[in-house]
């Protein structure tokens, strides 16, 4: 059961019902978590009825038909509708995933449960607010760090080496990983987190970095690195299949080799 970070002093309460449009045939049920900020009320859930043959197979496609027919006050974030982005991440019946790439057809019979990502501010509706997540990616200072003369063409990297860094380049910061770790909602101001964890290994695994001991140095900390206890949550939710527990046992690795 997803576990939300409610606004100060607020109740979780029933809300509002909205019929599906007139002369629909296949309908599914949509319980959407709603809140906003500028209007002194409480948190609620808004149940939908969604007509299946007006809209696209995927849960995003249902939310954007929901905006468009049902309550245009819904609020959520979206962009390439590939799996590219990552901005549509949500929780959808219990899991956090792309909404892109979640088909109805996957989830159980029933009602499909959509809120944000847990255990983050929400700004609005399904709107987490990620500022403090991307605040951690930047402080791994995701970018080469080279004290080499810069080559005349390119930095040269052979297939082998290039190799290291499938599994983790893929990643796009979509949050689902993190806010599905329990380390991170205990401790997310000191933890970093699976998503950002992965990244720093991106870096620390690319042959063309010479920063390499300046990078470990930054994560040899008993709570940036070392709150992860391998739950594995983050490699079951991840929608591009990259599985974070193992960039950070790969870190705790090359700290451990680094003082042999």
């Amino acid at each position: 059961m997803v576990e939300l970070t409610l606004p100060k002093n607020s109740q979780l309460r029933k809300g509002r019902k909205f019929p599906a449009p007139a002369g629909a045939k296949r309908t599914r049920t949509f319980k959407v978590y709603r809140y906003d900020p500028d209007r002194d009320e409480n948190p609620r859930w808004d149940t939908f009825q969604v007509d299946l043959d007006a809209c696209g197979p995927m849960v995003l496609d249902a939310l954007i038909a929901i905006k468009a027919q049902s309550d245009s006050s819904l609020t959520f974030r979206r962009s390439c509708r590939e799996g590219v982005c990552g901005s549509c991440a949500m929780n959808i019946s219990g899991r956090n995933t792309l909404a892109c790439t979640k088909g109805m057809a996957d989830l159980p019979g029933g009602t499909i449960t959509v809120s944000p990502l847990p255990h983050m501010p929400v700004l609005k509706d399904l709107v987490p607010d990620l500022s403090g997540f991307y605040a951690q990616y930047a402080a791994i200072e995701p970018w080469l760090h080279t004290d080499s003369p810069q080559p005349e063409k390119e930095w040269l990297q052979s297939p082998p080496e290039r190799a290291k860094m499938d599994g983790l380049y893929e990643c796009i910061l979509c949050a689902c990983c993190s806010t599905s770790c329990p380390s991170y909602w205990w401790n997310q101001e000191r933890f970093l987190g699976p998503a950002v964890l992965l990244q720093a290994y991106r870096w620390i695994s690319d042959s063309r970095d010479e920063a390499t001991g300046d990078r470990l140095d930054q994560l040899e900390d008993p709570f940036r690195l070392y709150r992860c206890h391998t739950i594995m949550n983050c490699a079951q939710v991840c929608p591009k299949g990259l599985n974070p527990a193992k960039a950070i046992a790969e870190i705790k690795t090359a700290l451990v080799e680094r003082q042999i």
